[in-house]
């Protein structure tokens, strides 16, 4: 990894921040699961996840409709398996996938998820979903974001 070297008011982790990101958006294939092991690898763990988190809600907008989403997701679940944080992050994705494709999923686990998770629920063409959030979502936005999309599912 080529980390440019810091500009004199540019911390190093902010340095260290873009050529992660730049390394994560060029990772392919097998040797993606190594680079995100290794960006967890940075002494700045809270930088280090920023950056996954990134690159798997990037790589999850991309595969989740697709079949291949489900062996990257696995994969992907092999090398952060060990952050709560961003292994939840990958379920949630899985749910939404699901959502997605209106496959069965069960009202509790959307219920449970993320603001983040419902929020994004709200928003897709699953008229059950919606409804579920219009009526229960955890926050007033993730309500009105359903609402509006129960009112006009085309203007998304």
């Amino acid at each position: 990894m080529n980390t440019p070297a810091p500009t004199r008011d540019e911390p190093p982790e902010h340095a260290r921040f873009a050529a992660h990101l730049r390394d994560l958006a060029r990772a392919t294939g097998p040797e993606e699961t190594a680079v995100v092991a290794r960006v967890l690898g940075d002494p700045d763990r809270t930088m280090a996840r920023s950056a996954v988190l990134r690159h798997l809600d990037r790589r999850a907008t991309d595969l989740h409709p697709g079949p291949e989403f489900e062996a990257w997701a696995d994969a992907m679940t092999g090398v952060v398996g060990g952050d709560p944080f961003l292994t939840r992050r990958l379920l949630e994705w899985s749910l939404i996938r699901v959502v997605v494709l209106e496959r069965p999923w069960r009202p509790g686990d959307l219920l449970e998820s993320s603001d983040w998770l419902q929020l994004k629920a709200a928003a897709t063409s699953n008229a059950e979903v919606v409804q579920l959030l219009a009526e229960r979502g955890r926050t007033k936005r993730i309500r009105r974001t359903a609402r509006l999309n129960r009112a006009w599912p085309g203007d998304r």
